[in-house]
């Protein structure tokens, strides 16, 4: 949203400078940095899961979280991690064994989805403030974001991340073969229910840049990048955070100077991207050899599966 009648210098220090000289664009863009981060590293491990319906769900039921909190007259913030962790422990009491439990996962993750998506339509239609407030929850806004609250959500992804970091090596394994995983003595369920609640948590934080309904695009397509570009699980996700930093600084940077919401830029520019590593995709693959095959992640191919997981 422009704040000031000055555009575009064209002289990017300049530029930086400007909206740098307005604390809540500092807070931005450290609030910023901080959620395409903790996006990136868990929006890798969910698209390499195949649990992006998942996350889905969780991006669409910080929605009435955040109408609920709204209306209750509390910061946002209280509904997105209620809402988006309730829903995460909801998802990860279901049985996931065969194909049966995936089936039953998707139908029980569908009901939730739309049983809180009919609750936030109830919050909406209870609440009797300006409804320009409930666009920027929906599609984002980091106008009056405070020091504390990049604070509070700093702490949170510090957290987040160090449950990733320590479940992390044993968490690859059962993503990529979980029944091996398993025979392995890998607590693959256990893994899999704390992930869905880390899932939950980086989903609440991500929600208050992107807003509600678009924090599924900041989760997914970096991580979907990367992974079209490399099969190597850390290198993946380094570029995935990459993808992410680029794609919110240059959103941010924009939507200072647009009267438009910072989500569509957010989508824009991440799609870009992804487009962009499909046709690097098929312009490597045409290259390759007819006899070569692509390394895959397995068990027997990735070092960091050899030996002892836990």
């Amino acid at each position: 949203m422009l704040t000031t009648d000055a555009g575009w210098s064209w002289n990017p220090l300049t530029d930086v400078q400007q909206m740098w000289a307005f604390p809540f664009m500092v807070n931005a863009f450290r609030a910023g940095t901080v959620v395409a981060v903790l996006a990136a590293v868990i929006g890798y491990y969910m698209v390499l899961r195949r649990q992006s319906f998942a996350g889905h769900t969780l991006s669409a039921v910080a929605f009435p979280g955040a109408a609920g909190a709204t209306l209750a007259g509390v910061a946002p913030l209280y509904g997105y991690f209620t809402f988006c962790v309730g829903a995460a422990l909801i998802i990860a009491a279901i049985p996931r064994e065969g194909r049966e439990g995936g089936r039953e996962e998707a139908a029980v993750t569908g009901t939730v989805q739309a049983l809180l998506l009919g609750t936030g339509f109830l919050f909406i239609a209870l609440y009797k403030g300006f409804l320009g407030g409930v666009n920027s929850l929906l599609f984002g806004s980091f106008l009056g974001i405070t020091t504390s609250q990049v604070d509070v959500l700093a702490a949170v992804a510090v957290a987040v991340l160090a449950v990733v970091a320590l479940i992390g090596r044993p968490l690859l394994f059962a993503s990529v073969d979980p029944a091996v995983a398993e025979a392995r003595g890998v607590p693959v369920r256990l893994l899999s229910s704390v992930f869905l609640v880390v899932l939950g948590t980086a989903t609440a934080a991500t929600s208050q840049i992107t807003g509600a309904l678009l924090v599924f695009a900041l989760l997914v397509i970096p991580a979907a990048t990367a992974q079209n570009l490399t099969s190597k699980p850390f290198l993946g996700m380094a570029l995935s955070v990459v993808i992410a930093l680029t794609v919110t600084w240059t959103s941010l940077t924009v939507a200072y100077y647009s009267p438009y919401p910072i989500g569509f830029f957010v989508t824009t520019s991440a799609f870009v991207l992804y487009a962009a590593s499909w046709g690097a995709r098929a312009l490597r693959d045409s290259h390759s050899r007819p006899a070569s095959k692509t390394a895959s992640v397995t068990p027997a191919s990735e070092p960091w599966i050899s030996g002892s997981v836990l």
